[in-house]
C-alpha cells in the first residue's frame, strides 16, 4: 500500500509545482533608470508619417511579426499628442527600445485629428471614435486577434504616468 500511495503523492506534487512555474512564468519589463518624462530626450519625438500607407505598414509588420515569433503592437496617435509623443520618448530608451524589440514588432499609425486610418482599429473590433490617443493594439498576429480589447486606450494619459509603468503595462501583455 505504501508503494502505491507514495508515486500518486509524489504525482501531485510534481503537477503543484508544474502549474506553479507556468502560472509564474511571465516577462519582467526592463528596470528604467528614469522617473519621469521630464528626463527623456528633448524634444520629444514626432514618431507618425503622416504621408505612410497604414495598410501596408501594418501588413508588413504582421508578417514581421509573425515570421520573428513576436507579438504585433499598433500604436494609433498623431504628432500633435503629447501623450503619444511620451510614449514614443519612452520607447526610444534604450532599455526599452531592446525590449520592445524582443517581443514586439511595432507599427506607429497616424489617426490624424481622429480622421485616418479609422480602418485599422475597425479591423480589430474598434468601431467608431477611439476613447484617445495614444490608442495601443496588441494583436497575436498568426491569429491576427486583438489581445487586449478594452485596454486599448490605457495608455492615452502616457505623460501621467511614470515610464516604468508605461515598460509595466507593455510587459504585462506578453
Amino acid at each position: 500500500m505504501r508503494w502505491v500511495s507514495l508515486p500518486l503523492i509524489a504525482g501531485f506534487a510534481m503537477s503543484v509545482t508544474i502549474g506553479s512555474a507556468t502560472a509564474a512564468a511571465t516577462v519582467a519589463a526592463p528596470r528604467l533608470d528614469i522617473t519621469s518624462f521630464g528626463q527623456l530626450a528633448q524634444p520629444l519625438p514626432l514618431p507618425y508619417d503622416t504621408s505612410a500607407d497604414a495598410d501596408r505598414a501594418v501588413a508588413e509588420a504582421r508578417q514581421r511579426a509573425i515570421a520573428g515569433h513576436k507579438l504585433l503592437l499598433i500604436d494609433l496617435g498623431g504628432n500633435w499628442c503629447p501623450d503619444c509623443r511620451v510614449l514614443a520618448g519612452t520607447i526610444a530608451t534604450p532599455r526599452l527600445q531592446a525590449f520592445v524589440a524582443a517581443h514586439y514588432e511595432l507599427v506607429m499609425v497616424d489617426v490624424g485629428r481622429f480622421d485616418k486610418n479609422g480602418q485599422i482599429p475597425a479591423r480589430y473590433g474598434l468601431t467608431g471614435r477611439l476613447q484617445g490617443v495614444p490608442s495601443v493594439l496588441v494583436i497575436e498576429p498568426r491569429a491576427n486577434r486583438l489581445l487586449n480589447p478594452g485596454h486599448t486606450a490605457a495608455l492615452a494619459d502616457a505623460r501621467h504616468m511614470t515610464p516604468q509603468a508605461l515598460a509595466d503595462w507593455l510587459a504585462s501583455w506578453l
